[in-house]
């Protein structure tokens, strides 16, 4: 077995080198042009040749120089280095082990749909979607998605971990792992695009070990019926549709259970006598399967939450990992709205500036005195202040909430008009959005407060604000 078929496996992102390579592992995402004929393990070798041919590595970082060679600029796309065991932002090829993923998107935007079978007369509900991964719709949501405590790397982590257990055939019985993850938290972080961007991730990641990939979305809603006694045999026919898929050893499913507290919390509700004893059938038969799953190597569950609360504790229970996904920090919305900056740049909606990363803007806005002789420095200074300063007005507001403000702010407060400058050049000029941004954050942030005043003035009195007043 050779260097990299070693590396296929190990953790993505352990901070110490192999104590028998002494060499950082590194992930090359190599992604191939649609129509491209190319056999996945000649480009990895020809992407190793061309990567060796330097001397160092930026992690990470986009690969560039290949669109020369006769077959990489035949073939290739899109080449990336990714995650890596290295702990710098640079390192050396030769204390490098490439571990080249070549991999070729979909394109097809079809989703297969899982029918509910019910009786009919409408009730024939779609209970399950399901696509091919890697997906040409998931590209990039990956790298998009800004998280602290390391979650997305915990989360390969873990997959690690299982694989790791399950090839060395640990006993199960003794050491217990589900294969389950739930993701909670409040609306609008990312927690279904961190599923299927994880889903995405992992199909390309394990490409040599299976050769197809599947993302099954369940719609939970869909598995309650009005016939008394079905909605645990819708559970139990979606199930076995998925068993269908996970008996084919070649293909890796990833079940995603959108919103699972409208599935699992059914059976609280059912013993305090508020639900039908259906109810408590459909949850049951829902814990079954999953059981059931957890003897398959090739299957992953993935759930995700607005309100853990409400969720069956028998649910929580067989979660291997259960990740709170909270609202951004500062430097995770500077990074959101940089990259929003850095998309109308590149469609040269606004004209180009250098943005430089969180740790440097918030030097900057530190040491407001300093200033630059060189102008185009300078204004990647004041940039970057601008955008850090945003930022931090920005922290009760949700990923969501943050990627809808560029279009807000050009509706109201720029106009088509001012797309055009005065010396008829497209593009407008990167003070003038940033002003129209900070006056949508404004309205956005004083709407919130008078809704959060609204709601508070109609809760009722406290007895003893009334019994005070008397006495």
């Amino acid at each position: 077995m050779n260097d990299n078929e070693d590396a296929r496996f190990a953790s993505p992102m352990d901070s110490q080198p192999s104590s028998l390579q002494s060499k950082w592992l590194v992930h090359i995402e190599v992604r191939l042009k649609p129509e491209s004929t190319a056999r996945f393990d000649t480009i990895a070798t020809f992407v190793r040749h061309h990567l060796e041919q330097d001397e160092q590595i930026y992690l990470p970082s986009c690969v560039g120089g290949w669109d020369s060679h006769p077959v990489l600029g035949q073939n290739v796309e899109f080449m990336k280095a990714t995650e890596s065991t290295c702990p710098h932002r640079v390192l050396r090829v030769e204390d490098a082990v490439l571990d080249v993923h070549v991999y070729q998107p979909s394109e097809a935007d079809a989703f297969e749909e899982l029918s509910s079978g019910g009786r009919g007369d409408g009730d024939d509900n779609v209970a399950a979607t399901v696509c091919d991964l890697p997906n040409h719709s998931f590209e990039g949501l990956w790298d998009s998605l800004m998280y602290p405590d390391d979650i997305k790397p915990r989360l390969l982590n873990y997959i690690y971990a299982t694989f790791l257990f399950s090839d060395a055939n640990v006993n199960s019985n003794l050491v217990a792992w589900n294969r389950i993850v739930l993701l909670h938290g409040p609306p609008g972080t990312g927690k279904t695009s961190l599923c299927r961007a994880l889903a995405q991730k992992l199909s390309i990641r394990l490409s040599l070990r299976y050769s197809h990939a599947k993302l099954v979305e369940v719609n939970a809603h869909s598995l309650f019926s009005r016939w008394f006694s079905e909605s645990g045999k819708l559970v139990q026919k979606l199930f076995q549709g998925i068993t269908e898929m996970v008996d084919d050893e070649d293909t890796f499913v990833v079940v995603l259970i959108d919103e699972v507290e409208s599935l699992t919390s059914a059976r609280a509700s059912a013993v305090a006598g508020n639900e039908p004893s259906d109810a408590i059938r459909s949850v049951n038969a829902l814990l079954t399967q999953l059981d059931k799953l957890k003897h398959y190597k090739n299957v992953l569950i993935m759930s995700t939450s607005n309100l853990s609360s409400a969720i069956d504790s028998a649910f929580i229970d067989r979660a291997d990992v259960v990740q709170y996904v909270g609202l951004p920090p500062q430097d995770a919305i500077y990074w959101i709205i940089s990259s929003c900056l850095s998309e109308l740049m590149r469609t040269r909606i606004i004209k180009h500036v250098d943005i430089p990363d969180a740790k440097l803007a918030e030097d900057y806005s530190r040491t407001a005195a300093m200033k630059f002789d060189n102008p185009s420095k300078e204004r990647e200074r004041r940039t970057a202040v601008d955008l850090w300063l945003l930022a931090a007005k920005c922290k009760e507001m949700s990923g969501r909430s943050l990627r809808r403000l560029p279009v807000l702010a050009h509706a109201r407060h720029i106009g088509m008009s001012a797309l055009i400058s005065d010396c008829g050049e497209p593009g407008l000029d990167v003070d003038l959005w940033l002003a129209a941004m900070k006056k949508i954050v404004d309205e956005e942030v004083t709407s919130r407060s008078t809704n959060l005043a609204s709601d508070a003035s109609k809760l009722p009195q406290k007895p003893t604000d009334v019994l005070g007043k008397a006495c």
